[in-house]
């Protein structure tokens, strides 16, 4: 640019006054200065030009393209979440899809696939442009290399609850309104995130569970739950008549709402699961609708005992295992030492045993 005009001036010799200064630079100075700066611009304008509109056209296309992965992402969600308030509502809904669920697992990938997406297209942008720039990449690479080892051993704990949760979201583990046992607590889903699942408790309680420190899962709201309720009645009883008594009340039941859609099959009496002395339990099982068996559990309860009582059918508690060999009860006066003779001091055995008296010396005369 200008910088070769202006050493060619300083190099142009003055005479020196009476101060010491040298003298204006001359015009043809100044103007072959101008015209070698004019010279080196017109050499090198094409190749800033071209650079420029290079580094231009990289940040155009890696906008463009970010912008089309996003609203393409953003469509993918809309659509899935649309499939969800479609289904919602109907009975296939209210079994097998939570829309709350849908939406935020979908919200969950989206967000996780249009971060990365921008990470990706962002990041090669910039090292092309830098590249285009003529920066040698390698050093930059490499300490790159070394942040990202360091961090990820600093954030370890971090890295692992982030994969575990879109591990979870992807796999569909679980969900918003599943209950849930992850071993470290347990209760009804109410939020899934990245990084932590919110569960609401038996009493209410709210748990943050860090993803990464999950080990296993149980999920007891997925596919279908199984009612089991013991009868126990006493030995005496005519089976055939609690088994036809149980079947009734399991074909009443089935006929009446709610049950009717809560039961997915009819009541089953499995058999007789064990017998005491003075009682036996006569096993009862259904197969219920996800997340809704201790309610059935509790009805067929119910009916079952009003039922055994209308038919004067005794039903008994749990006996003791009387099968189980018991102590003997302990005597009292076992702990009692036996008597002893020594212990009365008028004994031949104490007057024995008694330290013998020395005698007493006559008195001085």
């Amino acid at each position: 640019m200008f910088w070769s005009a202006a050493l060619a001036a300083d190099s142009t010799p003055g005479t020196g006054g009476p101060s010491g200064q040298e003298k204006p630079t001359s015009l043809d100075a100044a103007q072959q200065g101008a015209t070698n700066a004019a010279g080196w611009v017109e050499e090198n304008w094409s190749t800033w030009l071209s650079i420029g509109l290079r580094m231009l056209l990289i940040v155009v296309i890696a906008l463009v393209l970010r912008t089309m992965v996003r609203r393409a992402l953003t469509k993918l969600i809309e659509r899935m979440n649309r499939t969800a308030s479609v289904v919602d509502g109907t009975a296939l809904g209210g079994l097998l899809v939570n829309a709350e669920r849908r939406r935020q697992r979908s919200e969950a990938i989206g967000s996780v696939l249009r971060s990365v997406a921008s990470f990706l297209i962002m990041g090669t942008a910039a090292l092309m442009l830098l590249s285009t720039l003529e920066i040698n990449l390698a050093p930059l690479l490499a300490s790159a290399g070394v942040a990202g080892v360091a961090i990820g051993f600093g954030a370890r704990n971090l890295v692992t609850d982030f994969l575990s949760g879109v591990f979870m979201i992807l796999e569909d583990q679980y969900g918003v309104g599943d209950s849930i046992d992850a071993g470290v607590a347990s209760g009804e889903v109410i939020e899934v995130g990245l990084r932590v699942t919110k569960l609401r408790g038996a009493d209410g309680e709210i748990w943050y569970v860090r993803n990464g420190e999950v080990k296993r899962i149980g999920n007891l709201s997925q596919g279908w739950a199984t009612a089991t309720v013991d009868v126990q009645v006493r030995s005496d009883e005519d089976l055939d008549r609690v088994r036809t008594l149980i079947g009734e009340v399991g074909e009443a039941m089935v006929k009446e709402e709610p049950w009717n859609e809560r039961l997915w099959e009819p009541i089953e009496v499995l058999g007789l699961d064990a017998v005491y002395l003075d009682s036996m339990i006569v096993k009862v099982s259904a197969k219920t609708m996800p997340g809704k068996a201790i309610g059935v559990q509790r009805e067929l309860r119910w009916r079952i005992k009003q039922a055994l009582d209308a038919a004067g059918i005794r039903m008994v508690g749990r006996p003791p295992e009387a099968d189980l060999e018991t102590e003997p009860p302990v005597d009292p006066t076992a702990s009692v030492a036996a008597p002893s003779a020594l212990a009365n001091p008028a004994s031949p055995q104490s007057e024995r045993v008694a330290p013998i008296t020395p005698p007493i010396p006559p008195p001085a005369k």
